[in-house]
């Protein structure tokens, strides 16, 4: 089974324009999230997938420019983009990555990617982590017969056409790992309290790139705990957004 890696991202954003060009080390966010997921061991590929937008032009040069393959699609329908993506390069399953998480845990990634492997399931989540550290598995024959059956052209939140829909075979990945299970604790970017965060987790990691996601959840924990009350109140913000996020829908039959 051949899986990809898809970074899923676009230079669309309201709350925090430019996000996923801001810079992280001396490097834009985007490139630094590639190469953090360079570090998964069990996927072929880490394919940056972005729009036709002409707006996201600049991603697919980034990726170049950083040696990524990438590849470009519908604007507003993200699985069928991701559809596409993975038959561009031949693949057979994708683990999905957000663009705006650029502490997304290479490790769990690994996790996704192998559940995958193993041929009994069309998506695989994780649970117990904090927001911004967590990937998606699906197969492409899933994300074939979910093109097929869902009604709407805008799938910015798709995660529900396949848990919980009684439509697809879903494996739950639940991190049982006390360190990890930390719900307060934010590590997405969509605010500016969130780059900030950000940027100050970096400066104490001596802004490496090779560190583990136990590191980092050490430090947060640990050793710096109150570098999380940087952008403890982006949370409601983030959740009050969500709650406004359309429901999927499916075609009737």
């Amino acid at each position: 089974m051949k899986i990809g890696c898809l970074l899923s991202v676009r230079e669309k954003a309201t709350r925090l324009p430019g996000k996923v060009l801001l810079d992280i080390a001396g490097k834009p966010v985007t490139a630094w999230l590639l190469s953090r997921l360079s570090m998964a061991n069990e996927i072929d590929q880490v394919i940056l997938s972005t729009s036709t937008h002409e707006d996201d032009a600049v991603l697919e040069t980034l990726a170049i420019t950083e040696s990524f393959a990438s590849y470009r699609g519908s604007e507003d329908d993200k699985l069928k983009r991701y559809y596409d993506t993975a038959l561009a390069y031949e693949l057979d399953a994708v683990v999905i990555v957000d663009g705006d998480d650029p502490f997304c845990f290479p490790e769990v990634v690994d996790r996704v990617a192998l559940e995958l492997r193993s041929n009994m399931f069309d998506c695989v989540y994780v649970s117990g982590l904090p927001l911004g550290a967590a990937s998606t598995g699906l197969t492409v024959a899933a994300l074939r017969k979910v093109l097929e059956i869902k009604d709407e052209e805008d799938t910015e939140v798709w995660g529900g056409y396949f848990i919980n829909s009684g439509k697809f075979d879903s494996k739950e990945i639940k991190i049982e790992e006390k360190i990890y299970q930390h719900p307060e604790i934010r590590l997405t970017l969509d605010y500016q309290e969130d780059y900030e965060f950000i940027t100050k987790v970096i400066e104490k990691l001596r802004y490496r790139k090779d560190f583990s996601s136990e590191e980092l959840m050490r430090l947060l924990v640990v050793d710096n705990p109150e570098l999380v009350a940087i952008n403890a109140d982006a949370q409601k913000r983030y959740e009050a957004h969500i709650q406004n996020a359309a429901p999927v829908k499916f075609k009737e039959v």
